[in-house]
């Protein structure tokens, strides 16, 4: 079985010192807020390429962090370099007249063949119902016509936007990332667990089992704080339709990338091993329609 950690990041920080290989230097606003002094740093595909050997991962999808199509060129020119990177979900402005011409550009480029998926950081917009403007659906149209996945980066309140979203626009496949952050630390399930149920009920619409740890206390969290946020992904959209990520390196902040991992793996151990191997490689596979060649080529 390949085993694909399906959502990851890298950088390059603009005044990191030495001279890293990776993705151009660029300047990263969010990593400047307090608490996120831990992963201030470079992270490069080499850092990558040792967590996952130590951990059994055998395949990536490399997910976009700025709104910036020359980040997602540069992780598509990277990820041609690497038998590593299976896949790239980059970032295009969805609400631009020309996203059809911007798509192509991206796949025009060295690596262009790997772009899987698009996705925009909607959890920082003001507007809870941002996807439901007419020039996003427009653009989401785009990324349909494209035959590219749409990755959600949603917070709980904006679930009924999504909702919407995913039911006017059944032709396009959506992946949820970190279950849209369940209020993990808090304890809370609902309204969040409802919203999910509803989502989950739309065909086109996959889910990470990603980021939770962080949405959890970070210095005192268990497996046990984390399972029944888990359980309810699991439950409402079977193992056909979730997915394994580690969010590294944000995960940083609260795991080792080992430890997310294993806590994954425990989080999803009263799963058949066919369930089990769906979560950990095949539902990624198939939802982001990655070739089954390209899962078998030798990994670093």
């Amino acid at each position: 079985m390949t085993r694909i950690d399906a959502h990851h990041h890298l950088w390059r920080l603009k005044d990191s010192p030495g001279e890293t290989p990776g993705p151009r230097r660029r300047t990263h606003d969010w990593l400047d807020t307090p608490g996120m002094e831990s992963v201030r740093r470079d992270f490069t595909l080499t850092d990558l390429a040792a967590e996952t050997a130590d951990a059994g991962i055998d395949r990536t999808i490399l997910v976009q962090v700025l709104p910036d199509a020359e980040e997602s060129a540069d992780f598509l020119s990277l990820a041609a370099s690497s038998d590593l990177v299976a896949g790239v979900v980059g970032w295009a402005d969805l609400t631009a007249e020309d996203v059809a011409g911007a798509l192509a550009a991206l796949r025009a480029g060295p690596g262009g063949e790997l772009l899987v998926g698009v996705r925009h950081l909607v959890q920082a917009e003001p507007d809870p119902a941002w996807l439901n403007r007419p020039d996003v659906q427009r653009g989401l149209t785009a990324v349909a016509d494209a035959h590219l996945v749409y990755d959600l980066l949603t917070v709980p309140h904006q679930l009924p936007a999504a909702l919407a979203t995913v039911r006017a626009l059944p032709q396009l496949t959506f992946v949820l990332d970190h279950g849209s952050k369940p209020p993990i630390a808090s304890g809370q399930q609902q309204p969040w667990a409802a919203r999910i149920r509803e989502l989950a009920a739309e065909p086109n619409v996959f889910c990470k089992l990603s980021g939770l740890v962080t949405e959890a206390d970070r210095h005192t969290w268990t497996p046990d704080d984390l399972r029944p946020y888990a359980d309810v992904v699991l439950d409402a959209f079977g193992p056909s339709r979730v997915m394994f990520g580690s969010d590294w390196p944000v995960c940083l902040l609260a795991a080792s990338y080992r430890q997310v991992v294993r806590t994954t793996e425990e989080l999803t151990s009263s799963l058949t091993a066919t369930e089990r191997a769906e979560v950990f490689g095949g539902t990624a596979a198939r939802a982001y329609g990655i070739p089954t060649e390209r899962l078998r080529e030798e990994t670093p």
